[in-house]
């Protein structure tokens, strides 16, 4: 494995860890980035009914399925399998042992 392709493999792995850690985390932990762009007509119909804190919530929701699939996707096309994927993460801590 060449260098760029290391360098590649560890940033996806970092960000795949960082949306594990954030689907399992309470959802007040992290940052929240405004504005989001929703269909209008989910909006208004989801505060109309609901209120602003459900539609929150909603709104959320449907993001983090959204990110659950994304890296889903992520994983198979930069991982493929969970084994690359284990031989992937020992080549990293082989580096990190030689590196310190």
């Amino acid at each position: 494995m060449d260098e760029e392709e290391y360098d590649n493999k560890y940033m996806h792995l970092r960000i795949l860890k960082s949306v594990q850690e954030y689907l399992k985390a309470d959802e007040n932990e992290y940052t929240a980035v405004y504005p989001i762009r929703v269909p209008d007509e989910l909006l208004y119909q989801s505060l109309k009914s609901k209120g602003p804190k459900n539609t929150d919530s909603l709104i959320h929701y449907i993001f983090k399925l959204g990110l659950s699939i994304w890296s889903e996707r992520q994983y198979n096309v930069v991982f493929g399998s969970h084994q690359s994927l284990e031989e992937f993460i020992e080549l990293v801590k082989k580096q990190n042992k030689k590196d310190t």
